[in-house]
This record gives C-alpha cells, structure tokens and sequence, in this order.
C-alpha cells in the first residue's frame, strides 16, 4: 500500500493557508501543452528485465562519436582530458555537498578558490562566484543584480542576437519585477541607452555567432549611469580580449565547454565575474584565502549571500546554487590544459571554423552571415535547413542547429559549430555533404 503522509483536510487547511483552492493551481505557470496528465507506468519487472529496457531505450540515442559533429548553439562537443572525470570522480570530491563548515570542508574551498581564481583572470573580472545553474541562469541572475544595483532605472537592453532560450530564462526569471526589456540589433555602442537604463546586455559572441566589440558600448552604458553585462564565451576569452578588459561590469558565461561533456543538456555550469564595486550585490559564494591561528594557509567561504546561510534576510538571490561537481570538473580542466593549453584549443576551434566557413560559402546557393566570428557561424541556405539536416543526418554528419527549431520564420538558415575535435577530413566531407543536398 502507498504510504501518504497528508489526509485531505490537512491538506486542504495548507492550501488555504497559501491561498489557492487545490494543488492543480500550484503548477498554473506551466503551459497546458507541457503538463504530463497521468503516467501510464507499466507493472513492476524484474531488475534483468529493467536493464534490459533501459539498455534499449539507450541504444536509440545517437551520440556524438556515431556522427561528424558540427552542432554547438551552446552546448559544445569538446575534449576532456582523462585526468577529469579521473580525479572529479573520487569519492571524497563526488559525494561532498556545501560547504557549510569550513574546518571540515577544506578540499572543497580550495578546489572553489581556485576556480574562481583562474576564471576571473580568464573573463578579465576581479572576483567570480561560485557559481549558478547554468549560463542562461547566470545571465538572469546578473540582470537582477543590475537592476537592484541602479535603483530607479528599470531599462535593461536586450540583444536580438541573444540565445532564444536564456532570453526565455530571464523572461521568467523577471515576471514579477518592474523591468522593460528593450530589444536591439546589431552593433552594441548603437543601442539607445539613455537615463532610465540601468544596464545593456551584449552578447560575445550572439547566438548567429557574430560579435561586436564590447569597450565602445560600455563607455556609452557608463556615461549614462549604466551598467554593462556581457555574456560571453569562456574559451573565446582565452585568445581574444576578455569582456573585464573591455569594461564590463558584469560577465556571466555558460562553462559546459571548460571540461564537462553534453549530457544531455546538463547539469552545466553558469559562471559570473564582476568588479570590486558590486562584490557584495553578486549572488553565490565567494572563497577566500587565510591562515589558521598556526600560521598554515586555510580557505573560507569570504561572501555567501544565500537564502541558506545567517542573515538570510540580506540574500541577493533564493536560486543560485553552487554547482560543485561541474565547477570541479573545470577547475581541473583548466589546471590541465594552463594558459597555453587553452589558447591552443580556441586557436584550433577558430582556425578550423573560419575554413570551414571559407569553404562553405563558396558552394552556390550558400552564404556565411557573420563578418567576424570565433567557432560558430550562420549560414543562409538554398534550401529548408531542416532538410538539409535531415539529408546529411543519414549521411553520419550532424550539419548544425536548423534555426526554425526557435524562430519557423527563419527556415533556411543553418547554425554551424566547428572544435577542436573536427578533422579537415570532416569539415571537407561537411562542405560536400551540403553542396550535394540541394542539388
């Protein structure tokens, strides 16, 4: 018998207590076409016949080794050392949870120190948290902070050029605050910021892959008492200038591409650096150096300005999350490849992008969008995108991201990746594939 801990009059004093009349109203922000009514669960099966189903399911699922994978739109198929998931996987890393107490929590503080150690150096920044769910999150998160920050402006700037699905995570991150979203297109220092305006988000690069330089924009932002946010790639950080350096403010990023695999979709890493002025308004923990009453070097949690800890009254945020694990797996990453490691990989990502896209737009009836553009471009195609797709798929390539998947207006548009992990062999046999799919 199933065991229900709540009699129906418990639970209908609770729902009066919280003001709606049954648990249905609980789930009313989520659309009706995503709502599951009922599970048709099938009766139990033995343990064989449990790995046997899921066993099958799995075999469905095509993974990027079965295939010539030239598909980003923000989560992307790069190397991982084996030394990652070797050492991320130890036990005393893999089942440590927050670091609460610090005299018991040592390994954890240095392993957060010195992610945000070499990460702000990397996004240009004076201090990076520890850290949000994902970049989408981490990007929403800084647009509250902005907002907060510069009370009695309610004007945030958004990219046209932004991830269709962080600007659907900042939608519902915002519902319930006086903020208008303005959208702009193009070039950044272009955006009509004026004194209502508390901060302009620029994407680095969008998500057509395009990118603007960043200093002229938040010039302008600054002179207007604005606040500059840029969402940035990580790895591009490592070889063109970093956002910090280019003065902004805030930086958030998605650090999946620093040594964590697809999975799926997650779990993912969002990242957030910012300058010494709005420490104390970043959400999230920040770990310090110190020394013991011996004089031996410890770790604190220096800032934690979470609904979790004391003075919970004063946190910036009730949703961030220190994504442990997926930040450890950067930090060693990061330790693994060092400065020179990491330059090598995004010279090698932008290197083989700009061939690629050499080659591609020279096939007729093909055109690459972005002027200038580090491992991810657009390309205009003679034909539906989707097909496209659909032809090279049976071929073992997976070409890119259809943009109809977002905006069905857009049909013959293609979003190409191109990583360290791509061969000349596979850009070329790429290039092939999609002049042959529309003749």
């Amino acid at each position: 018998m199933s065991f229900v801990p709540h009699t129906d009059p418990e639970r209908a004093a609770m729902l009066k207590g919280i003001g709606v009349s049954s648990i249905e109203d609980l789930f009313s922000d989520i659309p009706e076409h995503l709502r599951i009514e009922g599970l048709a669960l099938p009766g139990a099966v033995s343990e064989i016949e449990a790995i046997d189903e899921v066993e099958t399911l799995a075999d469905r699922n095509v993974q990027t080794k079965d295939m010539d994978w030239f598909l980003g739109a923000g989560a992307y198929y790069g190397y991982i050392p084996a030394v990652v998931p070797a050492l991320a996987g130890r036990g005393e890393f893999l089942t440590a949870y927050t670091p609460y107490q610090p005299e018991v929590s040592q390994g954890t503080l240095q392993a957060i120190f010195e992610y945000q150690s070499m990460t702000a150096k990397l996004l240009g920044m004076s201090v990076v948290n520890a850290s949000h769910y994902d970049g989408a999150t981490a990007l929403a998160e800084a647009v509250l902070m902005a907002w907060k920050a510069k009370e009695g402006r309610n004007r945030i700037f958004l990219p046209k050029d932004l991830h269709p699905e962080y600007s659907q995570v900042i939608a519902t991150y915002c519902t319930s605050f006086d903020i208008e979203f303005i959208r702009y297109e193009g070039d950044p220092a272009q955006a009509p910021i004026d004194e209502r305006t508390a901060a302009i988000i620029i994407a680095y690069p969008g998500f057509s892959g395009e990118m603007y330089p960043i200093s002229k924009a938040s010039e302008k932002a600054h002179e207007k008492g604005a606040l500059c946010i840029v969402q940035a790639d990580p790895l591009m950080c490592a070889i063109f200038k970093s956002p910090g350096e280019q003065g902004a403010d805030i930086v958030t990023a998605e650090g999946q591409c620093l040594g964590n695999p697809l999975n799926f979709g997650g779990p993912y890493l969002g990242m957030m650096g910012t300058t010494d002025a709005l420490i104390r308004r970043m959400p999230g923990r920040i770990v310090g150096q110190t020394k013991d009453k011996f004089g031996k070097r410890g770790f604190v949690l220096t800032l934690s300005t979470r609904e979790q800890h004391i003075r919970r009254e004063k946190a910036v945020s009730n949703i961030c999350s220190n994504q442990g694990l997926s930040m450890l797996q950067t930090c060693i990453y990061l330790a693994t490849l060092g400065k020179n490691g990491l330059q090598e990989v995004a010279k090698q990502s932008y290197d083989k992008a700009h061939y690629a896209a050499q080659l591609i737009d020279i096939i007729p009836g093909y055109h690459v969008v972005p002027k200038l553009f580090f491992r991810e471009f657009l390309v205009e195609t003679p034909d539906s995108a989707t097909k496209i797709v659909e032809a090279l798929n049976k071929k073992s390539i997976m070409p890119g991201l259809a943009l109809s998947h977002y905006y069905p207006e857009r049909a013959n548009e293609l979003l190409i990746c191109v990583t360290e992990m791509n061969t000349k062999a596979q850009i070329e046999k790429l290039a092939y594939a999609l002049k042959e799919a529309v003749k």
